[in-house]
């Protein structure tokens, strides 16, 4: 009997489920106020634009001339520094024993050069006129043999084989005569003038490789560069971002930017306009900006240039109605007033809204 009754009572049971929850889902959703406003124009009439607060420079991606692996640091993050500072540097043991090396070279030249300049020596004179001397002595000597062995043949007192014999040594003793006065003159002149040319090539030939390996070890640290916007020289570029440490390596083709640096003295705002709202777009128009997140306070800017060239949009806001293939023109504007109490961050977000000039109809 109370299996008779057990299947129909699951059954009702479940409607009164079913129904009782089919009634409460039904129930109007209660509508909540958003944590803040959003962004709105105060014109009927506006151009908006999705911008990007960057560096009055533009961000500054350092790079490397060369590979290699990272040896010291220099900076940190929010460091100012000027032109010409040095940023980090590469590893340089290498180089500067080659620099060692070929500065060894180069002294070895210098002591070679100056040696054939200061030629000849004070102490190499004396043997040499001693030479000379001794050489005259021997001629004297053999000219008044050969004297007596003449005056011996006309009285019959000497062979002519003596006479033939002196005369041969007078002979050879005045060759080594001339020979002692050429090596006096040469040695006096000092080192040929080609040789003297040849050292000094050699000098400076060693001075261009310890130059150039100098180079080279100046181009593992890197520096800040010199920056000129709107024809003055920024005097001070803040480090925005640093993405390396000691120890680990970078390339010199590598696809992230090694270091982000920038004049923050100045911020501006790179604004995409929409390339259908290009018409009604005016550089003297008023502008205003509001960063995301507190709508409440608009920030004055002021035009500064335009990127001529439209491009690809590539800052999305990720609106589902937002077509990727839309091409926008950049234009760039400068924060005139900032508030201490209300900072605005490089890479930050901002709704742009540009009085707009309205457009007039087509004439027929």
């Amino acid at each position: 009997m109370f299996r008779n009754f057990l299947l129909p009572a699951i059954a009702l049971g479940m409607i009164v489920f079913a129904t009782r929850h089919v009634l409460s889902r039904q129930k109007p959703i209660e509508q909540y106020e958003p944590p803040f406003p959003p962004p709105a124009s105060r014109s009927q009439d506006c151009v908006a634009g999705a911008g990007i607060v960057e560096p009055r420079t533009e961000n500054i991606q350092i790079g490397t001339h060369l590979a290699g692996i990272v040896d010291q640091m220099f900076v940190s993050v929010g460091q100012q520094v000027q032109p010409g500072d040095p940023l980090f540097r590469l590893d340089v043991r290498q180089i500067e024993a080659d620099i060692a090396v070929k500065q060894a070279e180069l002294e070895a030249a210098q002591a070679e050069a100056s040696r054939l300049d200061q030629m000849p020596r004070p102490e190499d004179i004396p043997p040499i006129v001693a030479q000379r001397k001794q050489a005259e002595a021997v001629v004297m000597e053999m000219q008044d043999v050969f004297d007596r062995q003449e005056k011996l043949r006309l009285k019959g007192a000497s062979t002519d084989e003596q006479v033939i014999s002196s005369r041969s040594r007078l002979a050879s003793a005045k060759a080594t005569l001339e020979q002692m006065k050429a090596e006096e003159v040469r040695l006096k002149a000092g080192a040929w003038e080609a040789e003297k040319a040849v050292a000094r090539a050699k000098v400076l030939g060693a001075r261009r490789q310890v130059e150039q390996l100098k180079t080279e070890l100046d181009r593992r640290t890197m520096r800040a560069p010199s920056i000129t916007v709107d024809g003055h020289a920024s005097e001070k570029l803040e480090v925005l971002q640093v993405n390396i440490r000691p120890g680990e390596y970078v390339a010199a083709t590598s696809g992230t930017a090694i270091m982000i640096l920038g004049d923050t003295t100045r911020k501006h705002v790179r604004v995409d306009i929409d390339e259908h709202d290009i018409p009604r777009f005016r550089k003297t128009a008023a502008a205003e900006g509001i960063v995301r997140g507190e709508s409440g306070f608009r920030y004055p800017l002021k035009f500064v240039r335009l990127e001529p060239y439209v491009i690809p949009k590539r800052s999305l806001t990720g609106d589902n109605r937002e077509r990727v293939d839309t091409r926008v023109l950049q234009a760039i504007y400068v924060i005139t007033e900032e508030p201490a109490d209300r900072p605005v961050y490089i890479g930050q977000q901002m709704d742009i809204f540009i009085d707009a000039a309205p457009l007039e109809p087509a004439a027929h």
